[in-house]
């Protein structure tokens, strides 16, 4: 009897072995491991040396805004422009996939793109970026100064250009996806057309860690930007003490939050979208209908809607050759960068959810729901900031310049409300959703990136979606630790958009040459 149950451990041994090798068989090491490798060693760098790392950040990023800059305003507008032909020329009735019904219904299409694009990071720049642009001399010397600008350039750098990156290459992922029926999702075979078998071997890997690296820089941004937000409100309810290690602590349960509800798959990730629309939502009333700057609100709001309107084309391509600003270069630019290396997740994400519609309906819906969702956020908590500030109710601008953090300056927004420590709970939970849901599609995204191949409609492993899951916050809790400025890591964006820039033209002209045929 021992004899045999020692056959009988040996084969049981022997099959688990069998089935691990199959299973790493079907894993893309490299895309795996080497990313891990580079998020250790940079990690570790800001970490040891805070001042050199920072000190680096600044000289690179100096450089490409500066010297550069062009480059990441024609590529802007290259896809903006590359978008509108494509939904009112006859490209746009290519339809995705051979199904009579959009696979989902249009409120949740919308509110799941908007959820999956829009991180945490909407609600902290719509309460602080008026603050930002107040300090900037480009904006408080010209007529009108931050009443008329600030908004004004919100509304731009969250606008139809920034969008035009995602929508764009969406399109070109759900083409993929749902006309070609490729089983590889990933960057580099959205270049197949143009670079043929190239794509398999050496060059497709380098595009493939490009990618994944910039995705990585650009949750790195996100999350180390609007988490102390987060920990600063749950400080000030709880009356706990604020500190790094709190940011880090949240930073943590946000993680195992998206985490759980990733596991659960596109089910999971549909009903966060919708319970998370549904706070910001209330966040949004909160503060329009108890605030009682509904005037305010809403004249500021259509005033510089036609502003921007009325200069869109010149803030388009506006670079500042002189010199005597650098605000192009300090905020049009990061933004623009921002959007692109959040361009390799959130396309796909917007694809992958697309079937059934015309390429047309994606477009113009995408933007629709996009841009509604993003003016709406900007217009109602912008606009009620800037009113205590100009109505002399409280004056954060000082704050800010007496060294507080736009945390703190944004918590004292919070108190001129009634209710104050209700709406900074409401605020928590929003901000905790919106991380969660964006997170919970980038992570199903960027774990397809892990196979060698996944047929269309597969999802990843639940193994492979938590282990991503957690690879995603170890970068932003070095940054947290090497405590940089917002300017130092808005710098991180821009550098990582560099590279990935060319990729996305590789992508755009293997679209248009494949629809061609």
């Amino acid at each position: 009897m021992q004899l045999i149950q020692r056959i009988l451990n040996y084969l049981n041994r022997r099959k688990r072995k069998m089935r691990l090798r199959k299973r790493l068989a079907d894993y893309d090491l490299t895309t795996i491991l080497v990313p891990i490798s580079i998020i250790f060693i940079f990690g570790a760098l800001f970490i040891l040396f805070p001042l050199s790392s920072k000190k680096v950040l600044m000289n690179i990023r100096f450089f490409l805004g500066n010297e550069l800059g062009s480059y990441y305003v024609i590529l802007a507008l290259l896809f903006f422009g590359a978008s509108m032909y494509t939904a009112f020329s006859n490209i746009g009735k290519i339809k995705l996939g051979n199904i009579d019904r959009p696979q989902y219904s249009t409120l949740k299409w919308g509110t799941m793109i908007f959820t999956s694009t829009m991180s945490a990071d909407i609600i902290f720049y719509s309460l602080s970026e008026w603050m930002m642009y107040a300090n900037e001399p480009f904006i408080k010397n010209r007529a009108g100064g931050i009443q008329t600008w600030s908004l004004t350039y919100s509304l731009f750098h969250w606008g139809p250009l920034a969008w035009g990156f995602y929508i764009m290459l969406a399109v070109a992922f759900g083409y993929m996806l749902y006309v070609k029926g490729n089983n590889k999702q990933k960057f580099s075979e959205a270049c197949r057309p143009l670079l043929g078998n190239k794509v398999d071997g050496l060059f497709g890997k380098i595009i493939d860690l490009i990618a994944i690296f910039a995705l990585i820089a650009g949750t790195a941004t996100t999350f180390s930007v609007s988490m102390p937000l987060l920990a600063t409100s749950v400080s000030h309810i709880f009356g706990v003490p604020n500190s790094r290690v709190l940011s880090i602590i949240m930073l943590i349960l946000v993680a195992l939050i998206y985490t759980l509800v990733v596991s659960f798959g596109m089910k999971g990730i549909s009903r966060m979208a919708t319970t998370c629309i549904i706070f910001f939502l209330l966040l949004l009333s909160y503060f329009f209908f108890f605030g009682g700057q509904q005037r305010f609100i809403i004249e500021n709001g259509i005033s510089s809607i036609g502003n921007m309107i009325q200069n869109f084309v010149g803030m388009s391509t506006w670079l500042d050759p002189t010199r005597k600003s650098f605000f192009p270069q300090d905020w049009t630019i990061y933004y623009w960068s921002y959007w692109m290396v959040w361009c390799v997740a959130t396309p796909f994400f917007i694809g992958s959810i697309s079937k059934g519609r015309t390429l047309k309906d994606m477009i113009l819906g995408a933007y629709g729901f996009g841009l509604s969702g993003t003016y709406i956020s900007f217009v109602i908590l912008e606009n009620y900031g800037l009113s205590q500030q100009i109505f002399h109710k409280i004056n954060v601008l000082s704050m800010v310049a007496k060294g507080s953090d736009y945390s703190q300056a944004i918590i004292k927004i919070f108190n001129t409300m009634p209710f104050a420590n209700l709406g900074l709970l409401l605020l928590t939970i929003t901000m905790t959703g919106m991380y969660a849901t964006v997170f919970d599609s980038i992570t199903m995204v960027i774990s397809t990136y892990s196979y060698k191949k996944l047929d269309v409609g597969k999802e990843p492993s639940r193994g492979i979606r938590i282990f991503w899951s957690f690879i995603f916050i170890l970068f932003p809790i070095a940054l947290l630790f090497s405590k940089n400025s917002i300017y130092s890591l808005q710098s991180v964006s821009i550098i990582s958009a560099f590279p990935i820039g060319f990729i996305m033209c590789l992508i755009l002209i293997s679209f248009f040459k494949d629809v061609r045929k």
